[in-house]
């Protein structure tokens, strides 16, 4: 089986690594990848945007299952390309991916087929936002309707911070037509779970909870990042939890999506609050969590998730998953500055150190550069580990990401302690 991975980050190395361990593939390609991915296959210098050539390249290479990672190709329509030239594409149409594309359609989405969400109002005006969001308590939420590099959602502390997002978005436009609306929104008080879903239709598989840290500091301090670690599953989100998002939320998607006349397939990653009164939606994302996909990966048997996505791909579903009662966590190294500015060109050194079978470094912002590994982005490193318990997962993991050794770059020391 020839498997084409599209993508350049740590969610895409997870993957590539883990539709490796398939003893079904005999060939894997990761475009364009990064200085990880190629422990598990061939780098192909290809853009993730670039559809035109990535269809090509499906096409002369005779690739039998194309896996998207990041959400940019996907609302730009690369699995709607592949199917037209009947190739084997995972991931949602254009149209499903406008889930994740307009935060503003996916909340009119979730009003009309009564999915929970926070109460919320969309405006192009600037003027009547901010006197929109004065009519809701504090904290309350700005959002960019649009894709915004993770920095369009602000939660404004009091109302001048309001006012402050909204004329950033609608009046300096500093996120361009990604802020040519804003969604204001209550913020929801409670914890916050990713539940990922894989969809076929009418069907979908739901993984193993998982949970990100968005702060960039201990304590959930500071900015907000891409994401700086994660654990899989969360400790106190049992199996009646996961039911009920199946039911109130994924289920109602899925008959949604349909009923508008564009059935899901693909993952379908709900941002969820658990509240006082159970699962309300945050946001959408149309494709795998990153760093979540890092600690979801470990938690499958040999095989098991190329499996899933090609039988996802064709449209149909196996009975149910295969996953281990392991937990995984993973820890982001991230580059001096981040997620303000990025150093690249820094040299990367105690990878060879980490000789723990049970720990996976999966690479993020990393290139090649002769015989060196040095940075490439933000967020550098996802050092991954898993055990019995979520004790000894990040245990593992911290002690690996000790050995590594790049100047200025720092992470959390407090990945999955509040569960512990």
């Amino acid at each position: 089986m020839k498997v084409l991975c599209v993508g350049a980050g740590g969610r895409e190395h997870a993957l590539a690594w883990a539709i490796r361990r398939s003893p079904r593939v005999d060939q894997l390609w990761i475009a364009p990848g990064n200085a990880g991915t190629t422990s598990e296959g061939e780098n192909v210098d290809i853009a993730a945007t670039d559809i035109a050539a990535l269809v090509d390249f499906a096409r002369q290479h005779r690739v039998d299952l194309t896996v998207v990672g990041p959400e940019a190709p996907l609302i730009a329509g690369i699995v709607d390309r592949f199917r037209e030239h009947n190739l084997a594409c995972y991931g949602p149409t254009a149209g499903g991916a406008r889930l994740e594309g307009s935060k503003a359609f996916a909340k009119e989405f979730m009003r009309r087929h009564r999915i929970p969400t926070a109460s919320f109002a969309t405006f192009d005006d600037a003027a009547r936002a901010r006197a929109f969001a004065r009519t809701l308590g504090t904290p309350v939420v700005v959002k960019a309707d649009g894709l915004a590099g993770g920095k369009g959602v602000v939660i404004a502390a009091n109302h001048d911070e309001a006012d402050q997002a909204i004329d950033a978005m609608l009046v300096e436009q500093r996120f361009g037509e990604a802020g040519g609306r804003v969604v204001i929104e209550e913020f929801l008080q409670g914890e916050e779970v990713s539940v990922h879903a894989v969809c076929a239709g009418n069907r979908a598989l739901l993984l193993p909870s998982s949970q990100d840290h968005k702060r960039a500091l201990d304590g959930d301090k500071g900015p907000n990042t891409g994401g700086m670690g994660a654990i899989a599953p969360v400790p106190w989100f049992d199996a009646g939890a996961l039911a009920r998002v199946e039911r109130e939320i994924v289920r109602p998607v899925l008959d949604g999506m349909a009923a508008d006349g564009t059935p899901f397939t693909g993952t379908l990653y709900a941002g969820i609050m658990w509240t006082a009164n159970g699962p309300k939606v945050l946001e959408f994302n149309a494709r795998f969590g990153d760093p979540e996909t890092q600690s979801l990966m470990p938690l499958f048997a040999d095989g098991e998730v190329c499996e899933l996505l090609a039988a996802a791909a064709q449209g149909t579903l196996p009975q149910r998953l295969q996953t281990s009662a392991r937990a995984a966590a993973t820890i982001v190294v991230a580059s001096k500055g981040y997620p303000e500015s990025a150093q690249s060109g820094v040299e990367i050194e105690g990878l060879d150190a980490i000789d723990d079978p049970d720990v996976k470094v999966f690479h993020a912002g990393t290139r090649r550069l002769n015989d060196r590994v040095v940075t490439a982005g933000g967020r550098v490193l996802g050092i991954t580990a898993w055990g019995a318990t979520l004790s000894d997962a990040v245990r593992r993991a911290y002690r690996a990401a000790e050995r590594i050794r790049i100047d200025g770059a720092f992470y959390r020391r407090d990945i999955g302690k509040r569960h512990l």
